[in-house]
């Protein structure tokens, strides 16, 4: 230094004032950049991104302009927030605001700055559209600020900032000699832009935590080796590198159930070829699609081809639910098995384990034995959970890397490694569904892998998935069911040899109130049956179940000595709970008779129950199929009058009321702006009526592929409309999902496209079109209608206008129900789950 007096560049501080030197820790994330480039799928996939191989000379360079990330650090009026107050009094700049500075200032002394190397590095290529990159390593597009006096750089007494970029400049010639011989331009691509701001910021995330790289505040020219070390060891800690983790034998079925053969579909997928990118698997409800998809994964992972899994479902219990057999699978599947992470925001959960939050960003694990568990890294914020080895959780963690919002590279660029899951893709609407169709594309385009499940897939989604053309309703229908799709294929791989197949007698009731389906549980429950009521809202739900309890509080599900329900608003510690009772009562080896469960849609998915008979709300023919799989799921002895599955519709007397105004979760309110509700398409709500109507036997799954083009085809869609005057309604609804798409390509992050130097307004931006509920903590932990101890609970999105989200709920008892308010606004929490006062 000139001045031996002046301070050194800071890059890391903390509250008592120790440092990290600005060229340790730009070293750290360099290395890590680095580390994370030598991993051979990560490779593979930057260079796909490239359009060319990457040599010594790219990963030098590149590598190279990773370690000048933070050069913004260099700006006193940055330093100044490491000083003493006196020490600076012109106020403080943000550093990715001053990179932009140190650009104008560099710019004029190309022969000077970073020690003479700027002109060099200028010959890389287009290093302004690299520098974009750099600069928006905190996980969003940063534009440049205008710069007054008080921002120009300046040698200080305190402070020479061009002696510490001179240091930066000598590290880098030393630390990346490579960089500056022979070599051709950097790759000019969006793809190489989009993919390598997500490799610098997950690196940056990762060479910024201090108990991997401890704090060195006096410059060491030996620090570049001590950094690849420590970035190579922490990406074995966290499991970004998986190379000392192996399968524990091939990957045959054995390896990933307990069962001694697989089904058919299971077969198939089992048997794809390793260079099949993306792919659909149709199959029937309790076909054993989980486990395929875990076949799919250990195949990928034996050939190389990934590293990684991440499994989306549509809902948070379903992923709840899942996050368990994973777990399961996971032991059976690796010596060393690696801990899945449960990925929704909120909770921290890892293998078996949980966490709890503490102050300045550490969490506290409930079997912590004082040990580091860097294993469980990605567990410890939302936004790692991508980066996770194995996770489960909803589908909206992944949509998240494909929406112009905060880290949405560093999301995708983690997920490239995986093999991405999505279970009931027909679950998703338009919005969702043109979200994740560009979110499938790009992954599969960098040479990733997609796994879509789904029982009930329509030939219009379908065909949008594959980019096929849409197939006339007489062609759709007669596709082969169960069947398995590859991108590129001409046509459906068929699946035969299956033996799994029921008979469903399905009838219509023009009564859905609460006290209607009551009496059919009862009845039918005091015959010995297993009666699954599934209605469409939380509402009817709490209907029918207290009208259930006044007829026969005994026959209804049992939790903690009481009758109980089930739906979305319990807090997630009861929810396990419920889970549990409803498979004690309907699962695989339940042995009482005579049993009532009643709740909502989260009863359709995850749980593995079996019931005699189903009493359902009306609803669209892929969701009620999907109810359908909970009925006869296994071989067991049925009580007598129930020996073929039984069904029961519940549906309003007459639905051309439906196109006027919404009820019970189905058609839309007629003077609305645009349409929404949660089951909007009335014709095809009309379509899976007639069906019923006219077939009062289904064959599941051979009616399958027929059923659901029958009630989702356009062609036989604009049919009923016409021949009940609908039309209008039909055109209304068909505007919605245009209106639907529209938004969503405004803002989808298009990887092919330049990269962006702005996001639009991130808090309009969500991953699903409908508002989503808050998620409440609830003070003192106190214990639930069932005994347990409760800790956050979320609210409907009704219920959450106004919040801000950080909202905590006060409880108290009162009478046989926890009260809980928030704020001015009162709510009861009991058996039937949480109510307005």
């Amino acid at each position: 230094m000139s001045n031996s007096q002046a301070r050194p560049a800071w890059g890391k501080i903390d509250d008592a004032g120790a440092w990290h030197h600005l060229v340790h820790h730009s070293a750290d994330v360099a290395a890590v950049f680095r580390a994370l480039l030598k991993l051979p799928i990560l490779r593979r996939r930057a260079e796909v991104a490239s359009q060319r191989p990457l040599n010594e000379t790219d990963i030098a360079r590149l590598s190279a302009l990773a370690f000048l990330h933070d050069v913004g650090k260099l700006a006193p009026a940055f330093q100044a927030k490491g000083w003493p107050e006196e020490l600076w009094e012109k106020g403080t700049r943000n550093h990715l605001d001053t990179a932009f500075f140190w650009c104008d200032e560099a710019a004029a002394r190309s022969d000077t700055a970073l020690n003479g190397l700027l002109g060099n590095i200028a010959t890389w290529g287009d290093v302004d559209g690299w520098l974009s990159v750099l600069f928006a390593h905190h996980g969003r597009p940063v534009r440049p600020l205008g710069a007054n006096t008080l921002d120009r750089f300046e040698v200080l007494e305190i402070y020479d900032w061009q002696a510490e970029e001179r240091l930066m400049g000598q590290a880098i010639q030393e630390w990346f000699p490579a960089a500056f011989g022979a070599g051709q331009p950097l790759p000019d691509c969006p793809g190489a832009h989009h993919f390598f701001a997500g490799l610098l910021a997950l690196a940056d995330w990762i060479g910024s935590d201090r108990s991997a790289f401890p704090f060195e505040a006096e410059f060491s020219a030996g620090y570049w080796d001590k950094a690849q070390h420590l970035a190579e060891s922490r990406l074995l800690e966290i499991g970004l590198d998986v190379a000392g983790r192996q399968l524990r034998g091939d990957p045959g079925f054995r390896l990933v159930s307990a069962h001694p053969k697989p089904h058919p579909v299971q077969s198939e997928i089992g048997t794809l070829p390793a260079s099949a990118g993306l792919v659909i698997l149709e199959a029937e409800t309790g076909s054993g699609k989980t486990e395929a998809a875990l076949w799919r994964f250990a195949c990928l992972r034996a050939a190389g081809q990934v590293d990684g899994l991440y499994f989306a479902v549509p809902t948070r219990a379903a992923a709840r639910q899942l996050h368990g057999r994973i777990n399961a699978a996971l032991a059976r599947m690796f010596d060393d098995a690696p801990e899945a992470v449960l990925a929704i925001p909120g909770m921290i959960a890892a293998g078996a384990a949980t966490a709890k939050r503490l102050p300045d960003w550490q969490v506290l694990w409930d079997d912590d034995t004082g040990a580091a568990r860097p294993s469980r890294w990605a567990a410890e914020h939302a936004t790692r959970y991508l980066a996770a080895e194995v996770a489960v959780g909803t589908i909206d963690q992944a949509m998240l890397a494909g929406l112009m919002v905060k880290h949405a590279h560093l999301r995708g660029t983690a997920l490239s490694r995986s093999l991405l899951v999505i279970d009931e893709v027909h679950a998703s609407d338009f919005y969702m569904g043109q979200v994740q169709g560009e979110l499938v594309r790009s992954h599969v385009a960098l040479g990733g892998h997609a796994l879509l499940m789904s029982a009930t897939l329509g030939s219009v989604a379908r065909a949008r998935w594959l980019g096929q053309p849409q197939p006339e309703e007489a062609t759709a229908a007669a596709l082969p069911y169960p069947a398995v799709w590859v991108a590129g294929e001409v046509g459906p791989r068929a699946v035969t040899g299956t033996d799994r197949g029921k008979e469903v007698h399905i009838t219509t009731r023009a009564d859905w109130s609460g006290e209607a389906a009551a009496q059919l549980a009862v009845d039918a429950a005091k015959q010995g049956g297993r009666v699954l009521v599934i209605r469409n809202t939380v509402a009817r739900a709490q209907e029918t179940w207290r009208a259930a309890c006044d007829l026969a509080p005994d026959l209804v599900l049992q939790v903690a000595g009481g009758p109980a329900l089930h739906h979305s608003r319990f807090a997630a510690e009861d929810r396990a709970l419920l889970d549990r009772a409803v498979e004690q009562v309907l699962g695989e080896d339940a042995q009482a008779d005579g049993c009532i469960v009643i709740g909502t849609q989260t009863l359709e998915q995850s749980l593995d129950i079996d019931a005699d008979l189903l009493i359902s709300d009306l609803c669209p023919m892929d969701v009620l199929l999907q109810r359908i799989g909970r009925l006869h799921r296994h071989n067991r002895r049925r009580p007598e009058g129930f020996d073929s599955a039984l069904a029961i519709t519940l549906c309003p007397d007459n639905l051309d009321r439906l196109t006027k105004r919404a009820e019970n979760g189905l058609g839309a309110f007629e003077n609305s702006a645009s349409l929404s509700g949660v089951y909007m398409d009335v014709p095809g709500l009309a379509a899976t009526l007639a069906q019923i109507e006219a077939e009062p036997v289904w064959r599941i799954p051979a009616m399958n592929r027929a059923l659901v083009e029958a009630a989702t085809h356009p062609d036989a869609l604009d049919r009923i409309s016409e021949e009940r005057n609908w039309q209008s309604y039909r055109h209304r609804l068909i505007g919605t999902e245009l209106a639907q798409l529209g938004l969503a390509r405004n803002v989808l992050l298009d990887r092919s496209r330049a990269f962006p130097d702005a996001y639009p307004d991130e808090e309009q931006i969500k991953t699903r079109i409908g508002e989503e509920g808050a998620v409440v903590e609830i003070e003192g932990t106190p214990s639930g209608p069932f005994g347990a101890k409760i800790s956050r609970i979320a609210l409907s999105p009704a219920w959450s206008k106004g919040l801000k989200g950080d909202e905590k709920a006060i409880s108290s008892v009162e009478a046989d129900a926890l009260s809980l308010r928030i704020g001015t606004r009162k709510y009861h929490y009991g058996r039937a789950g949480l109510e307005q006062a």
